[in-house]
Formats: structure tokens, C-alpha cells, sequence
């Protein structure tokens, strides 16, 4: 294979598949370069660490993500979003777990440049906020909910790719039942009560 024509882009996609395949663990700059048939030192003119073609991964997979749930969610409202909401939110943990395992990294302090033009993030939270909106919760309950759905797809999806639902209940009814409760609980939100003056 050839060295030229070696990118950021390219050297982010081929991680990408390479993080599916062995696991976001095992992902490493010796193996992206043996996918290219080049030696290490040819990809730090392009990526200058190990973190910070991880931290590029984590947020081409986050796009990757939140593009696939703004398409689901768009022109739905309360539970129709909600569940086309954790439907690709789903599909893309268990099409993608390599990348999917990226996005779930914390950004060293350094890289945070790359999190500024990305934009991931922040579309992210619009979106994510917007289908809770609908619900009519505010600070601090919206960042309550949000961690409250991140959470349980996280929870569900982790334990279901690893084959951690062995009981014979079809996986699927038990992801529809658990989208239900969350829209009940979403629509029920125990708000936080003004204080008043006795």
C-alpha cells in the first residue's frame, strides 16, 4: 500500500473500523500504520499522539451518532422522538461498539481545540435538550433527565452487546417496556418546588 495520500481524515477513518473490529482497547498507532503498510512515524505528521487520534475518533463517532439520532427524532415529538431517539441510539452502540466505546473517553484538558471544532458535542446537547424540552423541564431537572436516559441506554446497550440478557424475554419488548417507564417518568418529572415565604 501506498504512503501518499495519508490524512487525518483517512488515518481517523481506518481507526475507526479498526476500533469495531478489535475493540476501542486495542486500538493503537501500530495498528493503524499496518493498515496503510507504513511504519509509526509516518502518522505523527498527521496525529501527533495515541490520545489525540483517539479524542478525533471519539468525535467523528459522536457526529457519526447524533446524525443518525437527529434523523430519527426529526418532525417527532414527546414519546414518538423519545423512542426514535433511543432506537438509533441503540442501533449505532450495537452496529458500532468500538466506536461507540471511543465516545465514551474523557478529553484530556489539551485536546480541547479539537472538541471546539468539532461542534459534536454541542449538537449533541441541542438536540438532546430539545426532545426533553417538549416535556417541559428546566434546570436542573433537564441535565437530571438527560443523565437519567444517558445512563439507562448506556446500561442496556453495554449489557446487551455482551450478552448479558440471557433470560428467554425477547431483548427487544424489554428495550420498548424501558422507553415506556422513561417516557412515564419524563412526563411525571418529580420538579423541584418553589420555595415560599411561610
Amino acid at each position: 500500500m501506498a504512503r501518499a495520500g495519508l490524512t487525518v481524515e483517512r488515518i481517523v477513518a481506518a481507526a475507526a473500523e479498526l476500533a469495531d473490529e478489535v475493540g476501542f482497547d486495542k486500538l493503537t498507532l501500530s495498528a493503524v500504520a499496518r493498515h496503510f503498510g507504513v511504519k509509526d512515524a509516518s502518522l505523527y505528521s498527521h496525529v501527533r499522539s495515541l490520545g489525540e487520534l483517539r479524542t478525533r475518533l471519539a468525535l467523528r463517532a459522536g457526529e457519526e451518532m447524533i446524525d443518525g439520532i437527529a434523523a430519527a427524532v426529526a418532525g417527532r415529538a414527546g414519546k414518538d422522538a423519545l423512542a426514535a431517539f433511543a432506537g438509533a441510539y441503540r442501533e449505532y452502540v450495537l452496529a458500532h461498539p468500538g466506536r461507540y466505546a471511543a465516545t465514551q473517553i474523557r478529553i484530556d484538558d489539551s485536546l480541547r481545540s479539537l472538541v471546539a471544532e468539532s461542534g459534536a458535542l454541542r449538537r449533541t446537547a441541542e438536540i438532546t435538550y430539545g426532545m426533553l424540552r417538549a416535556y417541559g423541564l428546566e434546570e436542573p431537572d433537564l441535565t437530571d433527565a438527560v443523565r437519567l436516559l444517558r445512563s439507562t441506554f448506556h446500561g442496556y446497550c453495554a449489557l446487551e452487546a455482551a450478552g448479558g440478557f440471557n433470560d428467554p424475554r425477547d431483548v427487544q419488548a424489554s428495550w420498548d417496556k424501558a422507553v415506556e417507564a422513561l417516557h412515564a417518568a419524563l412526563t411525571h418529572w418529580p420538579r423541584q418546588k418553589e420555595k415560599t415565604d411561610d
